[in-house]
């Protein structure tokens, strides 16, 4: 008995000081005052894996997401509203605040967006470039797709693939709303992206685009097998779709006016200077990729809650059916579309709700001083969007579908669900568009009904209900 308390006595002693440094390794490694001093607080968790495993606890198991940022608080107070962590595989800061976040998205000078993986979207898009290349490539853009001409074409273009969809599925009576909101999104996108219709072009795209959507949050690991070696095919075969239409416009002698964002792109000069062939391609793939899958949860999104709520939903047919009744089986237009005060509110509201971006990153491009605390060059501040949205200090009740709280503007740098600063989402009004259009069309044919009201939620790598909404559906 003697021996082995003696053994155990040992073990213990040599086993708590290597969990103690296991548990410290990385705080020790990255944080101590002499290697960098006025870190934030926070924890760095351990070796290789840094705190990873507690984010994953709290998304993944016990789906409490927030709470993942409340225990920051509770362990380390309020501070400034910054933390420093290790996860996603390297040393980083969190920014949770309103003002925090202003911070760093409004600082271009000192945070730069890197891409690990910026062939995917395009070394020369808008998502990528910075400085003065950004500024001139955003205006382009923003000018193509987010004027007032441009969103009356957009309305009258979707209107079509949108009310075929939504009969088609009331002829099927049940379906999974996000699967069916990915081919009406991806459809509407590529016919005024590029004037593409054809179904075989149409499916090939959305296979494409799958794949490549796969290779962006993988790790860059490029051989046979892996997600990201299949991403960079993807890419390459659909830019190559897209080269040749540009080509085919190119060079064809009695082109028909397209009106879609390749023409305008094509076509767009500022100082007499054009986008290049490169410059087109690479922005269409782009806001595909930033596009596609958020304004698909949107509208799967929109559908849950007004199913939830069904006071809600009452609200927009007393709004919507008089429109419906003037158009007499027309199209609603753009102008219409910006009368609806009501349905702007639902608009924000779902958006608001779906925190499809929950964070965005940013990379310290030197020594960065904020109130007191350092942000060392080359970390990484990931700006934790979804915090900003779910916090009660900033929404009453936030987990509460409301969108009458939009009676009233949100504090200010409280609501960034389409990023901030000289970086906001340059397609947000395509998005909040679509999403109308689609409430339009539902509120006034059809209503609808949960099959799962009671579905559990996943958050990684988007929120979304396990069912991904899956509904009865029949036309009023």
């Amino acid at each position: 008995m003697e021996i082995q308390m003696s053994e155990g006595f040992w073990v213990a002693v040599v086993l708590m000081p290597l969990a103690a440094l296991l548990w410290w390794w990385n705080d020790c490694w990255y944080a101590l005052p002499y290697r960098r001093p006025h870190l934030p607080p926070g924890y760095m968790g351990i070796p290789f894996l840094g705190e990873m495993l507690p984010f994953l606890y709290y998304f993944k198991l016990l789906r409490l997401p927030d709470d993942f940022i409340n225990a920051k608080r509770t362990k380390f107070g309020d501070g400034v509203g910054m933390y420093r962590t290790h996860l996603f595989g390297s040393p980083m800061i969190i920014a949770c605040t309103p003002s925090a976040n202003k911070f760093v998205l409004q600082s271009e000078s000192s945070f730069a967006v890197k891409w690990t993986n910026e062939e995917l979207v395009g070394s020369t898009s808008l998502v990528a470039v910075e400085g003065d290349p950004h500024t001139r490539v955003r205006g382009l853009v923003i000018n193509a797709i987010n004027n007032p001409n441009a969103l009356r074409e957009i309305t009258l273009m979707v209107q079509p693939r949108i009310t075929a969809s939504l009969k088609s599925w009331s002829q099927r009576g049940r379906v999974t709303v996000y699967k069916e909101a990915k081919k009406i999104v991806f459809a509407n996108t590529a016919k005024y992206f590029a004037s593409f219709e054809e179904d075989r072009v149409l499916d090939t795209l959305d296979d494409l685009f799958t794949g490549l959507l796969g290779g962006l949050r993988a790790y860059p690991l490029n051989f046979p097998g892996t997600a990201f070696h299949h991403a960079r095919k993807c890419r390459r075969k659909a830019e190559a779709i897209f080269r040749q239409e540009l080509e085919t416009r190119k060079t064809s002698e009695a082109s028909v006016p397209k009106n879609d964002l390749m023409e305008s792109l094509m076509n767009m000069k500022d100082q007499d200077k054009q986008l290049s062939d490169t410059e087109v391609v690479d922005n269409i793939v782009s806001l595909v990729v930033a596009g596609y899958v958020s304004t698909s949860l949107a509208v799967m999104w929109a559908l849950y809650y007004l199913a939830k709520y069904p006071q809600v939903l009452q609200k927009l047919r007393e709004e919507h059916m008089p429109i419906s009744k003037k158009l007499k089986g027309d199209f609603i237009t753009y102008e219409e579309t910006v009368s609806c005060k009501y349905t702007a509110k639902v608009v924000e509201e779902v958006i608001r709700m779906a925190n499809i971006a929950a964070f965005i990153f940013r990379t310290a491009k030197k020594d960065v001083d904020y109130r007191g605390y350092r942000i060392p060059k080359g970390w990484k501040v990931v700006c934790w969007l979804r915090y900003l949205h779910t916090n009660p200090e900033h929404f009453e009740d936030p987990m509460c579908f409301n969108p009458d709280r939009w009676n009233e503007a949100p504090k200010a740098g409280s609501y960034l669900v389409f990023g901030g600063g000289p970086r906001i989402c340059a397609g947000n009004m395509f998005a909040r568009l679509q999403l109308t259009i689609i409430i339009h069309h539902l509120v006034v044919g059809y209503r609808w009904r949960l099959i799962n009201p009671n579905v559990g939620m996943s958050y990684l790598p988007h929120p979304k209900p396990e069912d991904e909404v899956e509904i009865d559906i029949s036309q009023i």
